[in-house]
């Protein structure tokens, strides 16, 4: 059984720190939400609190989300026909015993090489403005990822293989396969899944 708690900003909110690299924005980012969430809760619950979050980067820099149609035609024309990176951070907070897990998760992510007509299209839906980076890799009119080889969950948002082996450190107990139900669910073959859970 889960709850779901909808933790606080995190101080500051959620901007990079000047020369924060992407993988550490996201790494403190989701211990900030997981602290945040448990601080709601009583504090003698022998539970797990689980949060996460995910950015989009190229070159270095991430990509938020966009603020208009603009800027969201202005991100996806510097993804097109390039490789960027998503990174998701899970962390874990396992309350009674005061412990916390963090892991992290690296989808390298090549985009095809759309052009201007099928951004317009895909902006005038709407969907981009909601999307770290301008895109939802599952859009099943846009497609703009081609030739994926990494976490496809992770490019959605929650690297579930990364998430249950960070469980499994917690102790957790997990009967579900839980590769098998994020291949069958995203239609996706993966092929790093087993690495993941083994490392």
């Amino acid at each position: 059984m889960f709850t779901v708690v909808s933790a606080p900003a995190p101080p500051g909110g959620e901007a990079p720190r000047p020369d924060e690299a992407p993988e550490s924005f996201v790494q403190r980012v989701s211990r900030d939400k997981a602290q945040a969430a448990a601080s709601r809760l009583p504090p003698s619950a022998p539970m797990l609190v689980v949060a996460a979050d995910t950015v989009v980067a190229i070159d270095g820099c991430i990509l938020g989300k966009p603020a208009d149609n603009d800027e969201a035609i202005e991100i996806l024309k510097l993804l097109r026909g390039r490789v960027h990176t998503v990174w998701t951070a899970v962390t874990v907070l396992d309350v009674a015993a005061g412990r916390e897990l963090i892991d992290i998760a690296r989808t390298d992510v090549p985009m095809r090489s759309y052009d201007d007509d099928e951004i317009a299209a895909y902006v005038s839906t709407g969907d981009p403005l909601d999307k770290a980076g301008a895109y939802a890799i599952q859009h099943a009119g846009f497609h703009p990822v081609d030739g994926l080889s990494g976490c496809y969950a992770n490019v959605m948002g929650l690297p579930l293989c990364h998430l249950t082996r960070t469980l499994r450190r917690a102790e957790a107990d997990l009967p579900a396969n839980v590769p098998s139900a994020c291949q069958s669910h995203t239609g996706y073959h993966c092929p790093v899944y087993q690495g993941i859970l083994e490392g």
